[in-house]
């Protein structure tokens, strides 16, 4: 679960994780009298959204007057924000930050995520402030300092030495740094955050650590603990086929090709997109069905897939080990009864009763379903359907 920047900022307070001070607005009138209620002479009007690039994508505005603040809130509220992590149509626009300006000195990265392979956070650091976390990685790993903490002893002040060197930080500045690290360090951990990033996080010319920025996302298993988290969700700012999905105990991502694919699991759904790729097609989405399985939790896939006009064929790739795949089967040939599906079904069951599960589709003689021997035969007979190729 994501949330907006307003609502990290206070979520960031709440741990003396210092912020500008700023006011949420979803109307021009709100930004002015936001604007006005935080004084001048410098304001920066927001977008907020759920996604990262803002700036770039002209979604932040540097306003010097209350006419600006007005100016710049009648322009944002309501447009589509195009930015690197958004779709080609981009994201509507109906909330803004109003926020007071401030003298940077130093611009810095910072963030937290759980690093899987060390099954532990790590703490990301770097002197390239504003810059794209993904581009810096890939371009100048070297610039990123990491530091892995063990959550048994969680944050210590060897922790804030080792990034605040890693930064190049004035001595008489690395105690504040590491303070600030290590609020930012327990908001992370205590709302059972999956990541939390400040880009930029900002000193001020009187030295002074400020989140200019602030991204924050959850562990949705973790929720149930979280009430308050709970009640920030912004369910405009979701897909709506995603959270339909997640209504049915579905994990459904939308992408932008035209290949549906229909897992159980994880790690093979990414196994599966990441074939397809390889076959030169390209995947339309992100599903996994679960380890359980059905008839009906079938067919409500079917439906979801084919609610993206972009699909072309659907590749089904079932391991049957907690679901025997003679089940799998007859859950498809019922789907297909629930759901009208017109485009290619090529099907790879393996595992628990596969044979009896290939037997089951050959014996129903149904046109647009496809049987495949092993996981590279289906995914090339799905991309050559999707490109309206025999298969």
């Amino acid at each position: 679960m994501n949330i907006h920047e307003y609502q990290a900022k206070e979520i960031f307070n709440r741990y003396h994780v210092p912020t500008p001070r700023g006011y949420v607005a979803s109307s021009v009138e709100e930004a002015v009298a936001n604007a006005q209620k935080l004084g001048g002479p410098l304001w920066v009007v927001k977008a907020q959204i759920h996604a990262g690039g803002r700036g770039l994508g002209g979604g932040v505005k540097l306003a010097r007057s209350i006419e600006e603040v007005s100016e710049y809130a009648r322009a944002l509220l309501g447009m589509h924000l195009i930015t690197h992590q958004t779709t080609a149509e981009g994201t509507l626009v109906q909330k803004l930050y109003i926020e007071e300006g401030v003298e940077i000195a130093d611009e810095f990265y910072l963030g937290i995520v759980l690093d899987r392979a060390q099954e532990m956070p790590v703490i990301m650091a770097s002197r390239e402030g504003g810059m794209e976390i993904e581009k810096i990685a890939y371009e100048t790993p070297e610039k990123i300092i990491k530091v892995t903490i063990d959550p048994f002893i969680g944050f210590q002040p060897y922790h804030g030495r080792e990034l605040a060197f890693g930064l190049n930080l004035p001595k008489e500045e690395m105690s504040r740094f590491s303070a600030f690290a290590k609020a930012l360090y327990e908001a992370y951990m205590e709302n059972d955050a999956s990541m939390v990033e400040i880009n930029p996080l900002v000193r001020t010319k009187s030295g002074v650590f400020v989140a200019l920025d602030g991204k924050m996302s959850f562990d949705d298993n973790a929720l149930f603990r979280h009430p308050e988290i709970v009640a920030m969700r912004d369910y405009s700012e979701e897909n709506p086929i995603e959270k339909e999905a997640s209504e049915y105990g579905l994990s459904y991502v939308k992408l932008n090709g035209n290949v549906g694919c229909m897992v159980n699991g994880a790690g093979l759904a990414m196994g599966t997109m990441d074939i397809i790729d390889y076959m030169g097609g390209e995947p339309a989405n992100f599903l996994d069905v679960g380890g359980g399985a059905n008839a009906s939790t079938v067919a409500k896939g079917f439906e979801i897939i084919l609610k993206d006009p972009n699909v072309k064929s659907i590749f089904v790739n079932i391991f049957g080990g907690i679901v025997r795949c003679d089940r799998i089967a007859n859950g498809i040939l019922e789907a297909t009864k629930m759901v009208k599906v017109d485009v290619p079904v090529i099907v790879r069951l393996d595992g628990t009763n596969a044979k009896e599960a290939v037997e089951i589709l050959k014996s129903a003689n149904i046109k647009n379903i496809i049987s495949a021997t092993d996981l590279s035969d289906g995914a090339q007979k799905a991309v050559a359907a999707a490109k309206g190729a025999l298969v």
